[in-house]
């Protein structure tokens, strides 16, 4: 399929600045895949939208506070480093911004002259660097200095504010490594897990930390030749076990985000969910079979993303632009902080 097939006209106005003012304040479309029909919500009706039975999975990954403010010691520019996950020995891969002049040697202060001492070890064939903390560790580092790593299409992400520490990050987080927030999860409350709860519906969680390569657009024309880079993934044997229950009994498995979606179906072997600690890769297009994942929860995504491309591949391509088109006329938010979709 043609990129082109997945682009579609978004007013800057409806890219949403700041999250609502509750989690579950936000609005929620139902997509019905069988009726082609679309229903207007708030969000904090998902647990009446459900089914008792439900198999509802979130993935719990923590984003770490990944972007950090530096000087060039050499040359006093300032930089930008945003630190991606651990390499070895305390060194991690990292993208730094502008970084053509980053290269082995160079050497970094985290805000400016006296501060933290960091030094570009390597450059990656994909233009990452390896980067080490001459006087420390980088995770003190980013404990101390690190800030929300907010997408560009947030005006303030090179300055984000105290209430995106806690925004940018679900309720139910815990293991760190995500320099990406799984966006479908925002909208959850300690309240709204407990109504899921009564409603009879399960809630399981699983572990994708996201990388910044799920987010960015597409850049070759078919999109059936994109490549997504792996993430790590872990599926304990418990949540394994409940998905394939909920399979077994004909209940549904509900994934909450794309990044649940991914896992989920990478980790599908023959007829069953297998419990997994590694790397999925696993790029998700058009002609696609779904082995695990019943319903989606998701927020609205870029135009030319494999997140949108996936989507596309659960519900149609014609049915997705359909929905987007009714949600900027109906003044839906979009994208991180924005409203939700339930595509079942």
């Amino acid at each position: 399929m043609d990129l082109a097939e997945f682009d579609y006209e978004l007013p800057p106005s409806a890219i949403a600045q700041r999250p609502a003012p509750s989690r579950d304040g936000s609005r929620l479309l139902l997509i019905d895949r069988a009726r082609g029909a679309l229903e207007d919500h708030a969000f904090a009706a998902l647990p009446d939208l459900l089914r008792p039975g439900d198999c509802l999975v979130v993935n719990d990954s923590r984003v770490i506070p990944a972007r950090v403010l530096a000087r060039d010691v050499a040359s006093g520019r300032d930089v930008e480093v945003l630190f991606l996950e651990p390499e070895q020995a305390g060194r991690w891969w990292t993208l730094v911004r502008p970084g053509r002049r980053a290269c082995p040697g160079t050497e970094l202060a985290v805000g400016g002259a006296g501060g933290p001492r960091l030094r570009v070890a390597a450059v990656g064939s994909d233009g990452r660097r390896v980067v080490e903390r001459l006087d420390g560790t980088i995770p003190e580092l980013l404990d101390a200095r690190g800030m929300p790593p907010l997408p560009p299409y947030i005006a303030r992400h090179a300055a984000p504010s105290p209430e995106d520490r806690e925004r940018y990050q679900t309720v139910y987080a815990e293991p760190p490594g995500s320099v990406a927030a799984p966006t479908a999860g925002l909208h959850f409350t300690q309240r709204l897990l407990d109504r899921l709860g009564a409603r009879g519906v399960e809630v399981h969680a699983l572990t994708l930390h996201v990388g910044v390569a799920t987010f960015r657009p597409i850049r070759t024309r078919r999109v059936e030749a994109h490549v997504l880079p792996p993430e790590r993934v872990s599926i304990p044997p418990a949540v394994a076990g409940a998905v394939n229950a909920a399979r077994a009994e004909g209940r549904r498995v509900v994934a909450v985000g794309t990044t649940t979606t991914r896992a989920l179906e990478a980790a599908a072997g023959a007829g069953s969910v297998e419990p997994c600690q590694g790397a999925a890769d696993l790029y998700i297009y058009p002609g696609y079979r779904f082995r695990v994942v019943d319903a989606l929860l998701t927020n609205f995504h870029l135009p030319r993303t494999s997140l949108l491309v996936l989507v596309s591949a659960f519900a149609g391509r014609e049915l997705i632009l359909k929905a987007y088109r009714h949600a900027v006329g109906a003044g839906y938010r979009f994208y991180s902080y924005g409203d939700a979709t339930l595509i079942q």
